[in-house]
């Protein structure tokens, strides 16, 4: 598998370190390994998940519109981007 260029330039792991990796342990059932090279992909997957259900399911319903604004809105955004950044520095500490 391709190597990440923002490690192999810096020496850190990005976000999206092992993802690639985490993927494929993911086809392949073990969720142990995917979770060893990306947590915060195996994590955010339930999300991804309840994401696509409120696009598929967008048609007006009270229930969908409330998650879309509160789960997928502007503050949804900020939220993902702080954990995303707090995620970057732990990881290389």
């Amino acid at each position: 598998m391709p190597r990440c260029p923002f490690y192999s330039l810096t020496g850190y792991l990005c976000p999206g370190c092992g993802a690639q990796r985490a993927v494929h342990s993911l086809l392949h059932l073990n969720f142990v390994q995917a979770f060893q090279f990306n947590p915060l992909l195996v994590l955010s997957i339930p999300y991804i998940m309840v994401g696509g259900l409120v696009f598929l399911l967008d048609k007006g319903n009270e229930f969908v519109l409330w998650l879309r604004l509160n789960l997928f809105g502007r503050s949804a955004i900020y939220v993902w981007g702080g954990l995303i950044v707090v995620y970057w520095i732990f990881r290389n500490l």
